[in-house]
């Protein structure tokens, strides 16, 4: 199978559903308005609440919702269930669920003064359902922390010319922000300042490769430069050290007034992303490498499990993502311009997600061999995927090496590692500013301190380090998996009911988030039952998997039962829990 073939196929198809049924969803339900002045407008405060161009809030929205998980996901999918069924799932799942789901959560929030879901799902769902969904959201937003830092720290470890561009970002994005916010410099100008800038950080990572640990004689091999070697500590010592300070930066950066670090960082970081993606794609046309993994290689993985679920779980966001609702409503909500913008922002940007994702799919199944010999000078994707050292992001980077080498160089597994950790740092603070949110929005006046956002930000980022600092990528993967998809599920469900309120169609919404609920509680069964039977029992995550069973179970029947009584006519339209009316 040709994969440029493969690519020109996914990519006509994601282009036709964003013009047709991305038209629809926005006709039939969204129903935008540019006159109704959006909260970014008529609520600024200059940290949370800024209306942004649409270019640089959807590099914000892109960077923000696509971190490390289109990578990792069909990565480890592919491998365990070969290269058609998920192919299958993220072409169809990130249409007609995870692009509607993006789209609508964004437009509810927007109409709601730029609250979560969770927190409006007090007056849509009830006042209970509200704290669990709120807690269950918390949950998640740790295990995305935690996991996107390992995902960070690996490849920090496993390739130490990523060091200076992925950091050096961070203050090349303050004065991009400082420009265009305060000095009003046209974004045309600063843009093209900060991408020289850009390009000269990865000539300088290149150059001067910079380590924490003495490096092993193969990572020297792979990278040609012998690295700054700052502290020479062990492996492990490092890792530790990484996480450390992967988890200040988290604290540092989601305590910031958007404009400044979040916005920028975001959009400069979507001009790496894109570059790199149509670097992926031409690389594809030009050297048509065959995929080499198999269509199928059965209905139950030895490591995964079952097709059903775990497939839908593994993939995660490249085709559906609760997380992205919490982007959508907790973020991007407060900083549109303009209801029209939301259709692009929200709904293009999560198709943009399963391109990026096919193109990690084509990089690991196309630009790596298959099996455990491999060709000559081509590694495999069993090479990458060792138990309890998996690295599919280091996996994504060679195989996109082998693409872009006939224009690129060995500069290619370079940006394509520094591609992805830039979005995996911005999805880390992100998250950690989400989990603020949260915190206090829990909080509530009853609990003063936890309203300085300080404080809050503590509390989400001091749980992610602790579990980060003992988990592994591939055993929290799963985890994340299932109740990242259980959010979608009860986020759809919430934005079903709102419909309903509106007498608008919910079937778009409704379908979707049953078929995710029940794959998602099916999941967790399944791993729970997992961790019951290991030896020794897992007790932290059966107890973990138990937990966010139950919190599902709760929400969700309760979301079904309030959308039953708003279509029997059983309560007021329009009310959003602080009696105010909702449109």
């Amino acid at each position: 199978m040709n994969s440029a073939v493969v690519a020109v196929l996914s990519i006509a198809w994601l282009l036709l559903a964003y013009r047709l049924y991305g038209s629809f969803i926005a006709r039939r339900l969204v129903q935008p308005d540019d006159s109704r002045p959006t909260p970014a407008h008529r609520l600024r405060d200059g940290v949370d609440y800024s209306p942004a161009r649409p270019l640089v809030l959807f590099g914000h929205h892109f960077a923000s919702i696509a971190g490390a998980g289109p990578i990792v996901g069909p990565v480890i999918a592919v491998s365990a269930f070969g290269f058609g069924p998920t192919a299958i799932w993220i072409l169809v799942g990130v249409v007609v669920i995870g692009a509607v789901h993006d789209y609508t959560t964004l437009m509810l929030s927007v109409r709601k003064d730029g609250r979560s879901i969770p927190d409006l799902t007090g007056g849509l769902v009830g006042r209970p359902a509200r704290v669990l969904f709120q807690v269950f959201v918390l949950v998640t937003l740790v295990f995305v922390i935690a996991v996107f830092t390992i995902a960070a720290k690996n490849t920090l470890i496993s390739d130490p010319r990523v060091v200076l561009p992925a950091f050096g970002l961070i203050p090349l994005a303050m004065v991009f922000g400082w420009l265009t916010n305060r000095l009003r410099l046209p974004l045309l100008a600063a843009t093209a300042f900060a991408l020289a800038l850009l390009a000269g950080l990865f000539w300088a990572g290149m150059a001067w490769p910079v380590a924490l640990h003495q490096v092993s004689p193969a990572t020297l091999a792979k990278i040609g430069t012998p690295p700054v070697e700052l502290l020479r500590l062990g492996e492990a010592t490092a890792s530790q050290v990484w996480i450390a300070v992967l988890a200040l930066y988290g604290f540092a950066a989601a305590s910031l007034p958007v404009w400044l670090l979040l916005q920028p960082r975001d959009y400069l970081g979507y001009w790496i992303l894109a570059v790199g993606m149509v670097a992926g794609f031409a690389g594809l046309f030009i050297t048509r490498e065959p995929v080499t993994a198999p269509l199928w290689i059965g209905a139950s993985s030895e490591t995964e499990g079952p097709i059903w679920p775990m497939l839908f779980i593994l993939v995660a966001c490249g085709a559906v993502s609760g997380f992205h609702s919490l982007v959508s409503s907790g973020t991007t909500a407060k900083q549109l311009d303009r209801e029209s913008h939301g259709r692009p922002v929200a709904f293009g940007a999560m198709l943009t997600e399963g391109a990026l994702a096919m193109l990690a799919l084509l990089a690991v199944t196309a630009g790596l061999a298959w099996g455990q010999g491999g060709e000559a000078g081509r590694p495999t994707l069993q090479q990458f995927m060792i138990a309890g050292k998996a690295n599919p992001i280091e996996a994504f980077a060679t195989g996109f090496g082998v693409f872009t080498r006939p224009f690129m160089g060995e500069l290619g597994v370079l940006f394509g590692m520094t591609m992805i950790n830039a979005f995996v740092l911005t999805t880390l603070d992100t998250s950690v500013r989400l989990g603020r949110f949260v915190v206090t929005e829990l909080a509530g006046p009853a609990v003063p301190l936890l309203r300085k956002r300080f404080w809050a930000t503590a509390i989400v980022g001091l749980a992610a380090w602790a579990l980060a600092a003992t988990g592994s990528v591939t055993t929290l993967w799963k985890m994340f998996g299932a109740s990242n998809q259980l959010v979608a599920a009860l986020a759809m469900l919430v934005v079903t009911v709102w419909l309903a309120e509106r007498r608008r169609p919910g079937a778009f919404t409704l379908l979707p988030a049953v078929f995710m609920l029940l794959t998602t509680c099916g999941a967790l069964i399944w791993q729970g039952w997992g961790y019951a039977t290991a030896e020794p029992v897992e007790w932290a995550l059966l107890v973990a998997a138990a937990i966010l069973l139950a919190l599902a179970v709760y929400v969700g029947a309760s979301s079904l039962k309030a959308l039953v009584c708003r279509k029997a006519g059983g309560s007021a339209a329009g009310a959003d829990g602080n009696g105010a009316a909702g449109y």
